[in-house]
């Protein structure tokens, strides 16, 4: 009787888990606009992209998915001038496609953190691509949207970094 009770709530506590867990998988999708920082703020001054994840409820509190999306990191113009010589440069702009893993952390059911860790894939000829990390914090407005500040770093031979506001919805 009593391995047949143990069996039984153990059973039920997997389904109930499972079902909270299943309740918050979500495909998400969105757009952010960010300022590059550090050495990307000295050829660019504006970025914006696109967010596409996929999250799975892992636990009440924990969800692990997919990332990936579109970002666009606009070149600035310079211009130097000393005395009567004046020179402008160009820069141009910066594509990446990011690949990552993801997961989220609930503490609250409006507030979340967590990160995106993969390869940030260059589109445009003249960058390289690099790990791709992008910690995050995010603050759910209503059941179905999401407002998130996020830090995205890609590292190679140096650091390409942007600090980013973001508006994501849930389907």
């Amino acid at each position: 009787m009593r391995k047949t009770l143990l069996v039984t709530v153990s059973l039920l506590v997997l389904v109930t888990m499972n079902s909270v867990a299943q309740d918050r998988s979500s495909f998400k999708a969105g757009i952010n606009a960010g300022l590059p920082v550090g050495d990307a703020s000295e050829v660019s001054d504006f970025s914006i992209g696109l967010d596409v994840a996929y999250h799975w409820g892992v636990s009440e509190w924990l969800d692990a998915g997919l990332a990936t999306g579109f970002i666009n990191v606009f070149g600035k113009t310079e211009t130097i001038s000393e005395g009567p010589i004046t020179v402008t440069t160009d820069f141009e702009n910066f594509q990446f496609i990011p690949l990552a893993s993801s997961f989220r952390i609930y503490p609250t059911y409006h507030f979340k953190f967590g990160a995106d860790v993969g390869y940030g894939v260059a589109v445009d000829a003249e960058s390289d691509g690099g790990f791709y990390v992008r910690p995050s914090v995010g603050y759910n407005i209503t059941g179905n949207t999401e407002l998130n500040v996020s830090y995205i770093n890609i590292s190679n031979d140096g650091n390409f970094s942007i600090a980013t506001l973001g508006i994501l919805f849930l389907f």
